[in-house]
């Protein structure tokens, strides 16, 4: 099976791509409960701060990534296993509830879909290997962390911060870059945005970006090191002026609402993953032509 796999990059690139759709219906349960479960811990933070452990406890019953079992947020339904099958329930059910006939988010399917065409798409890029299997965990963090950004302006810590270690642990093996660059890529990135952070707010009195942007590219520092790093700022700061242009100018977000910049940081990452290393030669040959 293994040599199966070296042997025939399309069936490995098939294989991950259905593990993909998998992993992209768990990412819609990650999406849309991390958030809350955020917010309950905070909650029961303030209650140990403020001396009221022998309050009611506002959080409830269990919540977490496993329980309760997922049901429709309009009427209560169960969705059983059949209702729960990638991309295929959601065309069988027409896009809505099977029970309320409530139209269900066309998100989940599009996730579902992102986590697999890019589970693929690191599958054929790197082959059989751990640069795949890696690469392809990575995206599927990126998905998450960009949907939860864009919908609650946050970049969890439960996410980031794992995921910056396992960057670590890779590279200590070589995996995609020495480890000295992959822990200066990460220190570096840090501490220079924190300063202009810090800088901005000094001038103007507010914030230009979040700590969780920090933490983010530094993850992607200890993934790649810091040699991408420029490339990824700049990409991620072109996208991001682009798009929010587009959303100001058609109305689809108000000028005075923050617009997050954790998804456009995700995507170059996910392109300096990939590519990285040739779009850093070809404009180092353009511009030692210029």
């Amino acid at each position: 099976m293994i040599a199966d796999l070296h042997s025939n990059p399309a069936l490995f690139t098939a294989i991950m791509a259905c593990f993909g759709l998998m992993m992209g219906s768990f990412l819609n349960v990650v999406i849309h409960r991390l958030p809350t479960i955020m917010e309950r811990e905070w909650r029961e933070q303030c209650r140990e701060l403020m001396g009221l452990e022998n309050a009611p406890n506002v959080s409830g019953a269990r919540y977490d990534l496993i329980f309760p079992r997922s049901q429709c947020p309009q009427c209560g339904h169960p969705i059983g296993a059949l209702e729960n099958i990638p991309l295929i329930s959601y065309a069988a059910l027409g896009g809505k509830c099977r029970a309320c006939r409530a139209k269900i988010s066309p998100r989940y399917p599009a996730v579902e879909l992102l986590s697999a065409l890019l589970a693929g798409a690191v599958a054929w890029h790197f082959g059989f290997s751990w640069q795949a299997g890696g690469a392809a965990l990575l995206s599927w963090a990126l998905i998450g962390l960009s949907a939860i950004d864009f919908d609650q302006r946050l970049l969890p810590d439960a996410i980031t911060l794992p995921f910056l270690w396992l960057g670590l642990l890779l590279n200590l093996f070589g995996v995609y870059t020495d480890l000295q660059s992959a822990v200066v890529g990460a220190m570096a990135v840090y501490v220079s945005l924190w300063s202009v952070y810090m800088l901005f707010k000094l001038l103007t009195g507010k914030e230009g970006m979040g700590h969780g942007d920090f933490k983010l590219l530094a993850m992607l520092g200890a993934w790649m090191g810091w040699q991408v790093l420029p490339l990824v700022v700049v990409l991620s700061s072109v996208v991001g002026a682009v798009v929010g242009t587009v959303l100001i100018v058609f109305r689809f977000r108000e000028r005075s609402v923050p617009i997050p910049f954790g998804p456009y940081l995700a995507a170059a990452g996910w392109i300096a993953l990939l590519w990285g290393e040739g779009f850093t030669q070809t404009y180092l040959q353009w511009a030692a032509g210029a």
